[in-house]
């Protein structure tokens, strides 16, 4: 998935600052413009530390599925502990580059929030996460390292997404059929 594996250190860096931003901005506010359902089956693919993965199972509730992928080890062991703590048994980590493992077109919601940018084979993530999608599934995308237009212009490559609206802060795309 990224172009150089992150150093724990660096990772623990990044816990700390998502951890601190999302103090200042709450996932919860930021899926609340997504129309994920009770029920629903969202994938967050780059979880990290797993803020938006927590705030998306209290929004699918134990009726639905929430998936968090991420190729750091460290990420993937920090939301099992927090879904554990939790009593989140409808969260499923999954450590991967890429590809998801998930059946075809499985999955409501897609959250890619902030892991854009540090893709190095974009077009082969998008393409697993359109497969991977329903047909009226949203991927749901934020990258604050990226202009505006380079991330739109980013997930057209390969055809597979086009474009639905800007929500504030994210940007909604919906596969091509």
């Amino acid at each position: 998935m990224p172009e150089e594996p992150m150093t724990d250190g660096r990772f623990r860096m990044f816990a700390f600052y998502s951890a601190c931003r999302d103090l200042f901005h709450p996932p919860l506010n930021t899926l609340a413009v997504v129309g994920i359902k009770p029920g629903d089956t969202v994938l967050d693919f780059g979880c990290g530390r797993g803020g938006f993965t927590v705030a998306a199972a209290e929004l699918v509730g134990p009726e639905g599925k929430v998936y968090a992928l991420d190729v750091h080890p460290l990420a993937v062991k920090l939301v099992r502990t927090e879904i554990r703590r939790r009593g989140l048994a409808h969260v499923e980590t999954v450590q991967a580059d890429g590809p998801t493992g998930l059946a075809d077109e499985s999955v409501d919601v897609v959250l890619l929030y902030d892991v854009f940018h540090d893709l190095a084979s974009p077009e082969a993530v998008l393409a697993e996460l359109a497969r991977v999608m329903k047909p009226e599934a949203v991927l749901s995308v934020t990258d604050d390292h990226l202009k505006a237009e380079e991330l739109v212009s980013g997930l057209r490559q390969g055809g597979h997404f086009q474009f639905s609206k800007k929500n504030k802060p994210t940007y909604e795309f919906v596969k091509k059929v």
